[in-house]
């Protein structure tokens, strides 16, 4: 396919401002992709749309005996190169759009690492925090029971993602295997080892983007050693980035936040402590944190420290118009989907800022996912080890070839991984056919 410059379009934002900021982004890019590919209309329409979108109401009985209805999604949006994959998050604010824009991110992101794998994503309506134990795995359990008519090993594997862990995928995967009368461990990714699950998984997005944040700093020259890093968000993609970055590549960490806020130390600080701190005190929040030597800071202010690399690894849409222009970060790496918005992006591209996309930034949890899903199908496991030198060498093969792609078209990170993900779909529309 022959390859042309054309800028994002202005109309696709106007257009789309019903729409939540990151499914705009995201349509905005796959159209930029579409015309650098100069790609057939009919292939255009096809990846513009979902194949599949479901809603469901999802009563659940509470713990005092009151009956509650939660609103529940699943989002199929290619199956053209394979099964679909993606995450199912539990946030207040999941909506159809987010999860639509979740999942095209979903099969751009395994196209990207060569994964034979489309994309799908999910989500509830709810704040986890407000429920029980037993209240979520009901929740947990009755959507199981609700979009179980669209999954399969062959058709579409869940798998964690915000405020979802191996504990939710246990329930999910026992709920299926109760109506198929017989054990799936291959329905979902990211279980508990004891069910099937891969060593590594949990680690997996971390570690994902601490080997990006390497790879790029090698291609511009920079020792990782003491290299400053400031990280956005302490869940399980921050911890694990930061204590990777830290304790295998000597990078200084020097500020780390959460939903309560952030702490800062130009001297670095100290993640191995405080991540043991966490682990010992589940629930722990930064605010409550109270070893000396730090300053606290809030999110905003976390964005915009002079450090040579940020980090965004919470939720989407923080660098925004609002504080594009005051990032002094020179290298971006996007932990999280979406943390860029489309104003923001053109902003970060005019300075020169180098943006590492999530589309492969965070494409270690999906790669490992995959991992765990031909083991379970084999029956056959791996080691921490050989999984982690696997991640290593897909990590570093994507990465390669999107700057690789970006360098030879003097494109931006994000063009050149959309453009190359979004070939490889439509190659596989286009070689697959239209039934009937």
């Amino acid at each position: 396919m022959a390859i042309k410059a054309q800028p994002l379009s202005n109309d696709i934002a106007q257009s789309g401002s019903n729409q939540s900021s990151m499914l705009v982004a995201a349509m905005a890019q796959l159209e930029n992709a579409f015309e650098w590919l100069e790609l057939e209309e009919g292939v255009r329409e096809i990846i513009r749309q979902s194949e599949r979108e479901l809603t469901v109401s999802i009563p659940i009985q509470r713990d005092d005996g009151r009956i509650n209805v939660f609103t529940g999604y699943r989002v199929q949006h290619s199956s053209a190169r394979g099964p679909c994959k993606g995450g199912i998050r539990y946030h207040v604010n999941v909506d159809l759009d987010e999860v639509r824009a979740l999942a095209l991110l979903m099969s751009l992101k395994s196209a990207v690492a060569r994964l034979p794998f489309g994309g799908a994503k999910g989500g509830i309506a709810v704040d986890p925090t407000s429920l029980s134990a037993a209240e979520l795995e009901r929740l947990t359990r009755r959507y199981a029971a609700m979009i179980r008519p669209i999954l399969g090993a062959k058709r579409d594997i869940p798998a964690p993602d915000v405020n979802t862990n191996p504990q939710t995928m246990a329930w999910l995967m026992d709920t299926l295997a109760m109506f198929q009368g017989h054990n799936l461990p291959e329905i979902t990714t990211g279980k508990p080892l004891s069910l099937g699950g891969s060593h590594g998984r949990t680690e997996a997005t971390g570690r994902g983007v601490a080997i990006a944040t390497i790879e790029i700093l090698k291609r511009l020259g920079r020792n990782p050693k003491g290299t400053e890093i400031a990280i956005q968000g302490f869940g399980n993609v921050g911890s694990h980035a930061a204590s990777i970055l830290s304790e295998e590549f000597q990078c200084k960490i020097v500020a780390i936040s959460d939903e309560s806020g952030g702490i800062y130390s130009q001297s670095g600080l100290d993640v191995t402590k405080i991540v043991q701190q966490f682990k010992a005190h589940p629930g722990l929040l930064l605010s409550d944190y109270q070893i000396d030597g730090f300053d606290r800071i809030s999110n905003d202010e976390l964005l915009v420290l002079d450090v040579d690399v940020l980090i965004p690894a919470a939720m989407e849409d923080q660098i925004t118009v609002r504080n594009a222009d005051q990032i002094v970060a020179q290298i971006i790496v996007e932990g999280a989907n979406g943390p860029t918005t489309l104003e923001a992006d053109r902003i970060l591209r005019e300075r020169s800022v180098h943006v590492v996309p999530d589309v492969l930034a965070n494409a270690g949890g999906v790669i490992c996912s995959y991992f765990e899903w031909v083991q379970d199908r084999q029956m056959y496991f791996w080691d921490l080890e050989e999984v982690r030198s696997k991640l290593l060498m897909a990590m570093q093969k994507a990465f390669e070839e999107v700057w690789a792609m970006a360098d030879e078209n003097k494109l931006d990170m994000r063009t050149a991984a959309y453009s190359l993900a979004v070939q490889r779909v439509a190659e596989a529309i286009q070689q697959r056919g239209l039934f009937p």
